[in-house]
């Protein structure tokens, strides 16, 4: 979307700088530390990141502010590709999520279905964080209170269903992690953000491996045809080298303590 001119022994060099709008999770997972440096070695073109809750960047996207779209909610990527806002979508990678909460785990959630797990917080008003700012893992946790039980099919879990103990923080992965921490409250968070974070006091993982925990990412170009001033050329070449094998090794090379955070799955 920018270009800056550096001067080097008397010659100008145009930088290309693309704007990206992205997640929380890829943010402070660290991530992005590992792969922009690599994108850029290979291209020249840096990368400024916006990392917002994925509502926030498909938004950002929608009014033409962003040359690339990175974010992890499928039906909500779908749908801007449905709606003419960009021609296709990626994937790129996956993890998943885990249930976090109290060594003690006072709710007794500890075991690998969520959606039980998830009734047992109603059931003890047990303290939960609710990211509420309409992000991939919002979105994410919403579908799974929903299969919780409703009143109206299609409906989602009211409130007051959820037990006395659930708050919407409003805020990132990492704030909602940090509340956790600090209130020995449960919390569903996206696994690369949970094996960077280190403020994890009593919290330790107590439900994961169920399928529908599952947490695809997606990449994006916006439409040149709808934002002709974007860098639409600079964001295909993005795409173009994050699904191609050295972008994808360099996903799978990034590991906490030994631990692969993202997993490469694009398509051929």
């Amino acid at each position: 979307m920018a270009a800056g001119v550096l001067f080097l022994s008397g010659w100008s060099v145009r930088a290309e700088t693309l704007t990206m709008a992205s997640t929380t999770s890829t943010e402070q997972s660290g991530l992005f530390a590992r792969l922009l440096p690599a994108f850029r070695q290979g291209s020249g073109i840096d990368i400024k990141v916006v990392a917002v809750g994925t509502g926030q960047a498909i938004d950002m996207a929608r009014r033409g502010d962003a040359d690339v779209l990175f974010v992890h909610d499928t039906a909500a990527e779908e749908k801007f590709v449905a709606e003419g806002f960009a021609a296709k979508r990626y994937p790129v990678m996956y993890n998943d999520f885990v249930l976090v909460g109290p060594k003690n785990d006072p709710a007794g959630l500890r075991g690998k279905d969520i959606v039980a797990a998830l009734k047992k917080v109603a059931a003890a008003d047990a303290p939960f964080v609710s990211r509420g700012d309409k992000s991939g893992t919002d979105a994410a946790e919403r579908r799974l209170w929903m299969q919780t039980g409703v009143a109206d099919a299609g409906q989602p879990v009211p409130n007051d269903r959820k037990g006395a103990g659930y708050k919407e923080c409003g805020c990132g992965m990492g704030p909602a992690l940090n509340i956790a921490a600090s209130s020995g409250a449960y919390v569903l968070a996206d696994r690369g953000t949970w094996l960077s974070f280190r403020n994890r006091q009593d919290l330790a993982v107590l439900v994961e491996g169920d399928k529908r925990l599952f947490n695809q990412y997606g990449v994006m170009v916006p439409s040149p045809a709808k934002f002709p001033r974007l860098d639409s050329a600079g964001a295909q070449k993005f795409v173009d080298w994050v699904i191609s094998p050295a972008g994808q090794s360099t996903i799978a090379s990034y590991r906490i303590g030994g631990e692969q955070l993202f997993f490469p799955n694009a398509s051929p």
